[in-house]
């Protein structure tokens, strides 16, 4: 009897140590990502193929917890506080704004940035090769984008005299692209006349001043807020009847016409691959600032045709996309 009970004592405790196994296995690790405007399937996508590669499957080994400002610029401090005491490991962030939320907020939580201008100008890191601190990521120099933005636009609208530039004061980088953009207009022998929106009730004021100026066409700067509603300014765009340029695909498809700069599959996948090295016990002090190379061009021809212009062969040629 007494070595009976044993038995079933001890096929008790059998039954029981999985469940106590498992109870003492350690959470999935929590991966942050702080986005300055608003979430794209394309963005976040290529975020997770990128972990993917070293080896991090969303749901499955790791968590994500998104916060977007959607382009308000003051949310961001408050936003990325709250990941910071949620005690992601990684704190990924989408946005010059959104970087700088989170060097502010952490100095011991590694945070992997992807921005447009040279991270060392604007005191991000210390240096491309070496960041030193918790900081790295990738950039696309975006300034120069800008600048073939000018160009491009001159090129679909030579006598586009003169040009309008949108630009959000409230970022961080609005002097830097102002001038850079004025530079470029300036040997090319263009007037520029300059736009400012720094909320989305700003937009409807800022297209009928252009129109009201009488501009040729516009550029639109790169900026998070711009990027979130990238359609309602296509639409407004196509509304006063301003041929305009901006970095985002998804305004080239609600009807804006040309959009040029860094593709987001390369960026966010080599975010989301740096986040991984890091979950594996990297340090981002000793990753280099990666340098986005890869452009993306989109023509809408059907919206050419709309405003009467005759877009150069040579051009829709080099385009990645012609939506016609």
């Amino acid at each position: 009897m007494r070595r009976r009970k044993f038995i079933a004592l001890l096929g008790g405790a059998a039954i029981a140590w999985p469940s106590t196994l498992h109870a003492q296995q350690p959470t999935m690790p929590l991966v942050g990502f702080l986005d300055s405007s608003a979430a794209t399937g394309a963005k976040l996508n290529a975020f997770y193929e990128g972990l993917k590669t070293e080896g991090f499957v969303r749901n499955r080994n790791v968590a994500i917890a998104y916060h977007s400002a959607e382009g308000e610029y003051a949310r961001l401090p408050e936003l990325a506080s709250d990941l910071v005491n949620r005690k992601v490991s990684v704190l990924a962030s989408a946005g010059i704004a959104a970087a700088m939320a989170a060097k502010s907020a952490t100095t011991t939580i590694p945070v992997i940035f992807a921005i447009g201008p040279d991270p060392v100008q604007i005191g991000l890191v210390d240096s491309l090769n070496r960041p030193g601190g918790n900081i790295t990521g990738v950039t696309d120099m975006a300034v120069m984008s800008e600048q073939r933005r000018v160009e491009l636009l001159h090129e679909v609208i030579p006598t586009a005299i003169p040009i309008g530039l949108l630009v959000n004061p409230a970022n961080l980088n609005a002097e830097t692209q102002t001038r850079n953009v004025l530079t470029k207009a300036g040997t090319m022998g263009l007037k520029v006349n300059i736009i400012r929106a720094s909320a989305e009730s700003d937009f409807d004021k800022a297209f009928a001043m252009a129109a009201d100026l009488r501009v040729g066409g516009m550029v639109i700067s790169n900026d998070d807020l711009f990027v979130s509603r990238s359609g309602q300014l296509a639409a407004l765009a196509l509304r006063h009847a301003i041929p305009t340029i901006f970095q985002e695909r998804e305004f080239v498809a609600g009807g804006g016409l040309i959009s040029y700069g860094t593709g987001l599959a390369e960026t966010y996948h080599q975010v989301g691959a740096y986040a991984g090295l890091v979950l594996k016990g990297g340090s981002a002090a000793d990753l280099p600032v990666y340098q986005s190379s890869h452009v993306e061009f989109m023509i809408n021809m059907k919206t050419a045709k709309s405003f009467g212009l005759s877009v150069p062969q040579d051009l829709i040629t080099a385009a990645n996309e012609v939506i016609e």
